[in-house]
């Protein structure tokens, strides 16, 4: 029987300025929703990458003194190196620049055109660049983008090619109607139903006012709109003979719920593609209180924050302290961060397995019955993995290592010098290191290693291989304040 397939996608980030703690919440989340389906032995597919057109790349790259391809070139890398920097294992860094998306690109074009939805017309509106996209009047704040305050949008008027959103409308209400889990969490797919409600208005996807971008395939005065070309990254980048194509679940923020929860299914339908399970939009992250900006600079750095506190506990720290499942915004929280790594990582865990180490190297391990092992809550794991409620996934696992830490308290193996009690220990250690994994991947494997097991969800209710256990480096040092 074949593995059974998970493709996760992140949305593809801009790359006119540097990667930031925001864009790295979302990849760290995908990154372990991957692990966890390849501890299961699925099929994983994790795509994530750069969306590199449009009139703000351009901008941005004039004003550095460098071409688009040039300043993209700089910039993408950049992102690659924070998320190498942070553990994260992607399957493919999809970049729009890529040959073989742009050609896919131009044939879902030709494809929605010979449907009927692609016609020539003329477009004049409120234009944020910031967002690369149309605005209407009623959804100006003081003249401005909700989402870019302080900058005044354009009023644009060009020829455009235009797609007929308005034929979807149906479409999309019974789309969501009949799939629930379309759109999460619930709060966000009602904002999108009651505007779909309200009707929609055909898009423009072409440009001519600037000229960095795909090239339209039905007017070569044109280009392709950023938003039409960005979102078939998820198709283009879907692995050999788009083989994972239709995707488990996008991840994305919220000020791109609109182009992905409406726009997106609609273009697929059109050019005759399976659509995606699950659009999930999650919340913002302030940083220390702030919203998150350029000014910021190196507080902000994924690659800053690593050097400064490991990439497991920044990887924990957000799965733990944002609910994420709720799709809420949360403050990342420098001395949050501290307190949950001294006394949670450092204390409980890192604690734990220093304690039984060392026993275990003295006194040795011998086979018994595991009662302990029967307290770790699996099945409720499971479910919450299965909901995205990631920050309850490691209350469980931190329960089952409270419980541990417990049990060694209780039954004074120090004294007792019991070598079941030692086992059952060992045992509990290696279920919580291997449930960790997606969360601390360093870590578990460290503690993989000194006490001889694989990382694989199987493993968790296999008998324990007897191995001489030795103590090690310790696995959370306290961070001073």
């Amino acid at each position: 029987m074949k593995n059974k397939k998970f493709y996760v996608t992140t949305a593809i980030d801009y790359p006119n300025a540097e990667p930031h703690i925001g864009h790295a919440y979302q990849k760290i989340v995908a990154d372990v929703l991957a692990r966890w389906h390849k501890l299961n032995g699925e099929d994983v597919w994790f795509l994530t990458g750069t969306d590199e057109h449009g009139k703000k790349i351009q901008e941005t790259a004039e004003k550095n003194k460098k071409s688009p391809k040039e300043f993209v070139d700089e910039v993408s890398k950049k992102f690659k190196e924070a998320w190498k920097s942070l553990d994260i294992e992607y399957d493919r860094f999809i970049r729009t620049t890529d040959k073989d998306h742009e050609k896919l690109v131009q044939e879902v074009i030709k494809k929605c055109y010979e449907n009927n939805d692609i016609y020539k017309g003329e477009y004049e509106g409120c234009y944020c660049v910031g967002c690369e996209s149309y605005i209407t009047e009623k959804d100006l704040v003081d003249g401005e983008c909700p989402y870019h305050p302080g900058k005044k949008v354009q009023i644009l008027k060009e020829e455009s090619y235009f797609f007929r959103l308005s034929k979807y409308q149906k479409f999309l209400l019974d789309l969501y109607k009949k799939n629930p889990e379309f759109i999460l969490p619930t709060e966000r797919k009602n904002e999108i139903v009651n505007r779909v409600k309200e009707g929609l208005k055909d898009l423009s996807i072409s440009r001519t006012s600037f000229t960095w971008g795909i090239p339209f395939p039905l007017d070569k005065k044109h280009i392709v709109y950023v938003w039409f070309d960005a979102l078939f990254n998820y198709v283009s980048g879907s692995g050999e003979n788009h083989k994972y194509w239709p995707a488990n679940i996008h991840l994305l923020g919220k000020d791109n719920s609109w182009f992905h929860c409406v726009y997106w299914p609609a273009f697929l339908k059109s050019a005759g593609y399976e659509l995606p399970k699950t659009v999930f939009v999650h919340g913002f992250l302030t940083f220390n209180g702030q919203k998150i900006s350029k000014s910021l600079g190196n507080a902000i750095s994924p690659k800053v924050l690593v050097e400064k506190y490991g990439a497991d506990t920044i990887r924990y720290f957000v799965c733990r302290q944002f609910p994420f499942a709720e799709g809420e915004d949360g403050d990342f929280s420098e001395q949050a961060l501290i307190d949950r790594h001294n006394n949670e990582l450092a204390d409980k865990l890192g604690n734990l397995v220093s304690r039984v180490a060392a026993l275990a190297e003295k006194y040795g391990i011998t086979k018994t019955e595991n009662k302990l092992l029967k307290k770790l809550k699996t099945k409720e794991i499971e479910k919450h993995f299965e909901k995205y409620e990631l920050d309850k996934v490691l209350n469980e696992i931190f329960a089952f290592i409270d419980i541990c830490n417990e049990y060694v308290q209780n039954k004074k193996p120090w004294e007792t010098h019991d070598k079941k009690v030692l086992y059952e220990l060992v045992t509990g250690i290696r279920a919580a290191a291997i449930l960790l994994w997606p969360f601390i991947p360093s870590t578990s494997e460290k503690i993989a290693k000194q006490f001889g097991f694989k990382i694989d969800y199987k493993e968790i209710e296999k008998p324990l291989k007897i191995i001489k256990i030795k103590k090690s480096e310790i696995l959370f040092k306290k961070i001073e304040q």
